[in-house]
Order: structure tokens, then C-alpha cells, then sequence
């Protein structure tokens, strides 16, 4: 079984290499990047192989929150943790907002931290080989196919399939209108709120057995949409 990918991207190289240390104890593999362009120039390189991303948020150059934006535009897929010296909420807020899967506040118990990325990944498993199943239905991020409720095979487009990978990775979170339109279309294009119930309504006659009582994929009114496998 290959070992997971970690990519630690943080400033302090001690505390850097402490979390790698204890991570290669724990049989993972380590990435790492002490500045925001090389962390930019290693997760575009590297995304493919990676299961999560530690990110700090107080870099030298690069902060934080806009890296995770650039990697969110990159692959949307991996994961990312937070590491941050702020216990503020509006920071844990704006975190959230970005897409962050968790966050730990330093300093940290490296116990803790080992225990939450154990259990993030766990989560997020299921998309790192770019298969994702639930019931007899499944999607493929990498060929664009998925076989809908029926068994029947079909091929979507590359946004319809983004806005499936930003849901199911976050599942039983819900994503907002705002942020789905962040990660999946460029600032000048003219994404709405329309367009997304579209697509929502699409995959509710592909993946529901009644497509009016959804199980899986549920609007919030007035928020955004939710995923529940």
C-alpha cells in the first residue's frame, strides 16, 4: 500500500521538521516548503500524489489563506489543514470559508495534530485514487465519467465535474454559492446562482432514486448545497 503524501508548508524550520520527523515515524511520506512561491511551485508539481496539505498561515511572502486559494484552483481534491499561531475566530472563520478541511491553533500537542490528520484522511480517502462510489453510483474526477442510478454510464463536463468533487470531498458540509463560483469560474466570466441549481438539479436525476426526495445532494435555501453520502 503506497504511504500517504503529506506536504507541510511552514516558515519555522524547526517546528517543520519536528511534524516531518513525527510523521515518517507514523509512515508517511513528507513534503515541504518554507516560503509561499515554493510551496506554489511543489503543490503544482506534486498535487497528484498528495493526500493532505499543512499549511501556516503566517508565510514571508505568501500568506496563508491565498495559498489555499491558488492550490483550491490547482486541485481542489487534497485536503488542507490549517496551522496557524491565531486563535482569533474571524481567522477561523475565513479559513472555512476558503475551503480548509480543519484547522489547529499553535502552540499544538503533536499527538493532537497526528490524531486529526489520521482522521482527515480517513475522510478523504475515498477520492485520492479519483474514484469516488456511494450507493451503486460512481465518479470518475479523472475521465469525467460517472455511471448514474440506473448503472448507465455517462460522460459530464469538466465544471460539472469540479462542483461534484468541491461537494463530495466536503461531505456533509455545506458550500456556499459564492465559493462554488470562486473555484469553478474564472472573475470574468458570468457565473449565477442558476447555472449551479442547474447543475444540482442534473445530479439528482443522475444519482437519485427519486430525484424531488434527494438523499444525497441538498440544497440549503438561502446558503448553498450539501452532500450527504
Amino acid at each position: 500500500m503506497q504511504k500517504p503524501h503529506i506536504f507541510i508548508v511552514e516558515d519555522e524550520e524547526n517546528l517543520a521538521n519536528t511534524i516531518a520527523l513525527n510523521l515518517k515515524l507514523e509512515n508517511y511520506e513528507v513534503l515541504i516548503a518554507r516560503t509561499g512561491g515554493d510551496a506554489l511551485k511543489l503543490f503544482t508539481a506534486n498535487h497528484q500524489a498528495l493526500q493532505l496539505v499543512l499549511l501556516d498561515v503566517m508565510l514571508p511572502d505568501i500568506n496563508g489563506f491565498k495559498l489555499c486559494q491558488e492550490f483550491r484552483l490547482i486541485d481542489p481534491s487534497v485536503p488542507v489543514m490549517f496551522l496557524t499561531a491565531k486563535n482569533q475566530t474571524a481567522e477561523k472563520i475565513e479559513g472555512l470559508k476558503l475551503g480548509a478541511d480543519d484547522y489547529i491553533t499553535k502552540p499544538f500537542d503533536l499527538e493532537e495534530l497526528l490524531l486529526r490528520i489520521s482522521n482527515l484522511l480517513k475522510r478523504t480517502q475515498k477520492v485520492s485514487a479519483g474514484v469516488f462510489k456511494f450507493d451503486n453510483c460512481e465518479i470518475n474526477f479523472k475521465t469525467y465519467e460517472i455511471i448514474d442510478v440506473t448503472g448507465k454510464k455517462q460522460t459530464l463536463s469538466k465544471r460539472e465535474i469540479g462542483l461534484l468533487e468541491l461537494l463530495t470531498t466536503n461531505e456533509n458540509k455545506v458550500i456556499s454559492r459564492d465559493e462554488i463560483i470562486n473555484e469553478l469560474w474564472e472573475p470574468d466570466e458570468n457565473a449565477s446562482s442558476r447555472t449551479i441549481d442547474n447543475y444540482i438539479l442534473n445530479f439528482r436525476k443522475f444519482f437519485e432514486n427519486n430525484s424531488r426526495e434527494p438523499r444525497h445532494f441538498h440544497s440549503i435555501r438561502g446558503v448553498g448545497y450539501k452532500f450527504i453520502k
